[in-house]
Formats: structure tokens, C-alpha cells, sequence
């Protein structure tokens, strides 16, 4: 079974059109031959843009040599009103040290111990489900957005201020596009780059409540309530190396990263699972029979025994990975294949175009959750799987978000039945990977 897929550009286009479509849809933009390329040149004015799709290119940049391809500040810059100076964007000894707390910090908090803080949203999100015809973005945003929120701050979606949070997140992605046309023209580092009006205010109303919220766990800590959860953990864990603590602006940074990366990558991740479940009532089918031996209190044996589900998500994260794009650059000369990189130069390493790389994986467009038990599968995800990054800037959520998504995707597919609807689902490239207009199902209980 095919899914939904853009098509890619063919024929050659003029440099201003080739940026309209960068902006509009960074997807679809690229030419057919990044599908099968091991690398590919675009040149502007202003810069040079390479993309890698050679394993061991992608392996020279995130695992053996990371500290001399930092994150591009071209496409920082347009994060930084909402995420600071946060690990997502942070390069080098400031990098290396906020790091170096939020896996302290995360060590505190077992995956087995987030098990119940999913569950009890996933039960929340079962008792909102309305059968019809549904759009499941917005379901999968709001589920998602109230574990990272229970798991942060002890607070369940419908808190006054989570609730607030969660429709500020929702209308800044809107808001901002993957690839601004500002992030494309030479611009003075010591400048920021144009936002729109949108952008600026949900940034500032965002990080105005995050501050509030500190600022209370703040004096929980002081007084000895604190709840043990990961804000409580990120404002108290010391640097292993120093013994300092983050600072109260450090502190915020990371939370808005892990609220817009907590629940905006896995509400992506599950709502193309269950579009491609639809799809496939087969596979839907084999999930139900799985999650039907779930009990109320799910451990992680428990979940250890959802191997298909398991690989549904991982297929599905390898068909609409939620960070199409990641984009590095050179701070020096640099040879690649036989290409010599100027400094400067932009590295674009993109999951979706190697995920779906016709010399690396057998159908590579297709649905297929049981290529993962095939030597083949598992040849290609060592090779050319990458929904997390890799190296030492891997997601440090990782483990939670594919305990997070195996679980919920159970949950859902156990109570209810999904079933394609007539409205078809494009995928483009926001700050995640979301539909053009929506995903809609038509949702029925399981009986």
C-alpha cells in the first residue's frame, strides 16, 4: 500500500521560483533525483546548499565529527523568539553543558515510571472521542501536549494554563513557516531576522506563562512541595562536570523545547500512524488483536509484547519522519564525494529523503511494518534511519516518545475502529511534519 506522498518537482524551475517553493513546500520543492542521489548541489547568490543522502556523510556529520558542523544559523535564527538560546539551537561548550544536565535530569525519570502519566491521557483522550468523521490532528496534538504537560509539571491538559499553552503552540507552528525567505538572503549575524506580527506574540504570550510556571515550581522547591517531575528535575540537577545549576532563563528555554518537540513531533507521528492504519484495515486489525491484551495498568512487559504495533511506528516514523529536515553547516573547507564545501556552506540531511531512498530500502514508498523483521529492514535502519537524529544530539526523548506513541496508538486502536475518509491527507513541512488540510478519519467504536 502506497500512502500519501508529495510529488516531487521535475523540469527545471528560475532561482525565485525554486525559493517560492522552498517556502510554500519544502517537500516537494526538491527535484525526483534527491530520491535516489547520494548528494545534490543548489546554488543561490547567496550560499551553497548540499544535500546528503550518503550514509556515511550523514555519519560524519551527526556521530564522528559533530562539533564541526554546528546547527545552521540561517534556520536558528528564526526559532530563537520562541526556544532561546535552548539545546535545540545551541552549539558548542553552551550546548555541551545544557546537555550534559537534561541527561542527568532524564536518567531521574524512568520510562517505566511514564507509563501511568501516559495512560491516564490516553484514557482522557478516549473519553473526548466523538465517532464521526474526525480530524485527528488536533486529537493527536491534544493527547500528546497533555503527557509532556502531566510529565513536566504534574499538570493534566485540562489546567487552565496547559489548556492556554496548548492553543498558543498550535497557532505559532501555524505561523512559522519550515524555511523563511529571510533565513535564504545574506543577513548580519548581530541582527534578528524579520518574524511576522503572529509569530512575535504567540513567542511572547509562550514564554510569559513558561516563566510564570518556573517561577512557581520555584517556590514549590524553596518551600519542599515540589512534585519529583522534569521541571522539578531540569531546575535542580547540577552539571555533572561544574555542580551549577540551570539558570532560571535556561530553564525556560528547554521547557518551551520540550513542550513544542514533547507533543508537536509525537502528535505528528501518531496521527500518520493512525492515517496509515486506516489505510490498512489488515494492520489495523493485527494492532487491536495486540493492544486487546493490555490491562488497565500497562508496564513495560506489557508493552514489550506489541511487536507489531511497535513496528507500525516505526514505519510510520520512517514514511513522515515529524523532523523532515535537519540543516547544518561548515566552519571550514570541507571534501565530500569528491566536492570540495566552502565554508559556510548549508548541509541539509534529510530522513525524508533518505528514508525513502530507492538504493537503500526494498519499496521505499510503501507501508510495509513487517519490513522491520526482515534482514533487509534492519540493514537499511542501520544504514539510513534517523527519525531522532543520531550522534551525540540525538533526541534525549527518545525512549519516552516511542513508549509514548506504542502505547497511545494501543489505546486508541483498541476502543475505536478508523477507516479512510474522502478528504486525502498532503504532507508538508511545518515545524513538523503535519497535512496541508488536516487528516481526517471516520472513527466508529471497536465492538
Amino acid at each position: 500500500m502506497i500512502p500519501p506522498r508529495p510529488v516531487p518537482r521535475t523540469g527545471r524551475v528560475s532561482l525565485w521560483r525554486h525559493l517560492a517553493l522552498l517556502r510554500d513546500d519544502l517537500l516537494s520543492a526538491g527535484p525526483a533525483r534527491l530520491y535516489r542521489a547520494w548528494m545534490a548541489e543548489f546554488r543561490t547568490p547567496f550560499f551553497r546548499s548540499y544535500v546528503c543522502n550518503d550514509p556515511a556523510l550523514i555519519r560524519r556529520v551527526l556521530t564522528e565529527r559533530p562539533g564541526d558542523f554546528p546547527k545552521s544559523r540561517r534556520l536558528g535564527g528564526g526559532l530563537a523568539p520562541l526556544l532561546g538560546g535552548s539545546v535545540f539551537v545551541a552549539s558548542g561548550a553552551v550546548w555541551a553543558r545544557q546537555r550534559r544536565i537534561i541527561d542527568a535530569a532524564f536518567e531521574g525519570g524512568r520510562l517505566h515510571d511514564m507509563i501511568p502519566v501516559i495512560a491516564a491521557a490516553g484514557r482522557a483522550a478516549l473519553d473526548r472521542m466523538t465517532p464521526g468523521v474526525v480530524e485527528v490532528e488536533p486529537l493527536t496534538s491534544h493527547v500528546t501536549a497533555d503527557v509532556i504537560f502531566r510529565a513536566l509539571f504534574s499538570l493534566p491538559i485540562d489546567h487552565a494554563v496547559a489548556t492556554e499553552l496548548f492553543a498558543l503552540f498550535r497557532a505559532h507552528q501555524r505561523s512559522q513557516p519550515v524555511v523563511a525567505l529571510s533565513a535564504l538572503l545574506p543577513w548580519p549575524g548581530w541582527l534578528a531576522r524579520p518574524q511576522s506580527r503572529v509569530t512575535r506574540a504567540t513567542a511572547q504570550q509562550i514564554r510569559a506563562l513558561i516563566a510564570g510556571l518556573t517561577r512557581a515550581r520555584a517556590g514549590d522547591i524553596a518551600a519542599g512541595s515540589a512534585p519529583d517531575d522534569l521541571a522539578t528535575r531540569l531546575m535542580t540537577t547540577p552539571d555533572p562536570a561544574t555542580g551549577r545549576p540551570l539558570g532560571a532563563d535556561e530553564v525556560a528555554d528547554q521547557i518551551a523545547i520540550f513542550l513544542l518537540a514533547g507533543h508537536e513531533t509525537s502528535a505528528s507521528a501518531l496521527a500518520w500512524a493512525l492515517l496509515l492504519l486506516a489505510l490498512d484495515p489488515g494492520a489495523q486489525d493485527r494492532v487491536a488483536a495486540e493492544a486487546a491484551q493490555l490491562d488497565e495498568t500497562p508496564d513495560l512487559t506489557a508493552l514489550s509484547r506489541l511487536r507489531f504495533t511497535r513496528d507500525v511506528l516505526r514505519e510510520t516514523l520512517r514514511l513522515y519522519p515529524p523532523v523532515p529536515m535537519m540543516v547544518r553547516e561548515t566552519v571550514r573547507r570541507e571534501m565530500f564525494r569528491d566536492r570540495l564545501l566552502p565554508r559556510g556552506a548549508q548541509l541539509v540531511l534529510s530522513p525524508w529523503h533518505v528514508q525513502r531512498h530507492e538504493r537503500l530500502w526494498d519499496d521505499p514508498d510503501a507501508f510495509d511494518p513487517d519490513r522491520w523483521q526482515t534482514e533487509a529492514g534492519r540493514t537499511a535502519a542501520r544504514a539510513a534511519y534517523l527519525p531522532f537524529s543520531e550522534g551525540p544530539r540525538v533526541c534525549p526523548g527518545a525512549g519516552l516518545a516511542m513508549v509514548e506513541g506504542v502505547l497511545l496508538l494501543a489505546m486508541l486502536v483498541r476502543a475505536f475502529r478508523f477507516s479512510a475518509s474522502d478528504r486525502p491527507a498532503v504532507p508538508v513541512a511545518h515545524l513538523t511534519l503535519r497535512s496541508r488540510d488536516g487528516i481526517f478519519l471516520a472513527v466508529a467504536p471497536r465492538t
